[in-house]
């Protein structure tokens, strides 16, 4: 009895925060831009080990034994909603030799543009820089870039960081990305896609210093069902946060070049 009289407790005391905060987050409405659309100017990052498996997985030793701890994999409780990724039995294969050879195969090692959604959890931060009629998103790794089209527009050609329109619905910001190549990845475990992804995205404001990431992940040619990820992002609050230059190819080039390196002159 003095069991259960506890139990109640704990709930008559925890009930109460739980639904305050589920409440503070479903009324929370974010400043306002000049145009009346919610606020999401800033610089944000993801704080999770995504980039290096967006499902979840214990540590391990990196790719490259000299390097000890220095690049061995932190733990991780996975953004993927619902279980593993649904992946065509020939798909999973090609998921497991990308890991096997990830030395080779991961777009990372060269510095190759990581694609959306990746770009949103990579260890590094990006600025949302907002308009009405387009909102741009500058990442720090490899200075890649995204635009937003808030008036609908097709894509010229399939890219790297595929094609971008994007709607409000109330707080959110719902972005619809497709036209991609197939080269990125979705991390370093060797998760990928082919031509026919598509990416709907939500950021949801649910205080001044956080966000709410949603992507929704469809490709027919992959999977055999959409599936959905999901993470908070935070801001950076330093006085002086913003984005710094990191363009990784001079870090790369002889995992780009190959034998065709030159060699800096003495």
């Amino acid at each position: 009895m003095r069991i259960l009289v506890a139990g109640f407790a704990v709930v008559v005391l925890v009930f109460p925060a739980v639904f305050m905060q589920s409440q503070q987050t479903q009324t929370y409405r974010a400043p306002r831009t000049k145009d009346g659309k919610p606020d999401l100017n800033g610089v944000w990052q993801a704080v999770n080990t995504a980039n290096w498996d967006i499902e979840g997985h214990g540590a391990a030793p990196g790719p490259i034994w000299q390097l000890g701890a220095e690049f061995s994999e932190p733990p991780g409780l996975g953004i993927v909603e619902g279980g593993p990724i649904p992946y065509k039995p020939e798909a999973l294969q090609k998921k497991k030799d990308n890991f096997a050879d990830r030395m080779n195969r991961d777009p990372e090692i060269k510095c190759y543009l990581p694609g959306v959604p990746r770009a949103m959890y990579m260890p590094y931060p990006f600025q949302i820089i907002q308009s009405t009629d387009q909102i741009t998103m500058v990442f720090e790794y490899a200075g890649a870039l995204r635009t937003i089209y808030m008036k609908h527009s097709d894509a010229p050609a399939d890219s790297w960081m595929g094609w971008s329109n994007g709607k409000w619905e109330g707080e959110s910001l719902v972005i619809n990305t497709s036209d991609f190549i197939e080269q990125s990845w979705f991390d370093r475990a060797g998760n990928f896609h082919s031509d026919e992804l598509k990416v709907t995205e939500r950021l949801t404001p649910i205080d001044k210093d956080h966000l709410n990431y949603e992507a929704t992940i469809e490709d027919p040619k992959v999977f055999t069902r959409p599936w959905k990820i999901s993470m908070p992002l935070y801001r950076m609050v330093e006085k002086n946060a913003q984005v710094l230059e990191y363009k990784c190819v001079e870090f790369a080039e002889d995992a780009i070049y190959g034998k065709l390196y030159k060699v800096p002159l003495k």
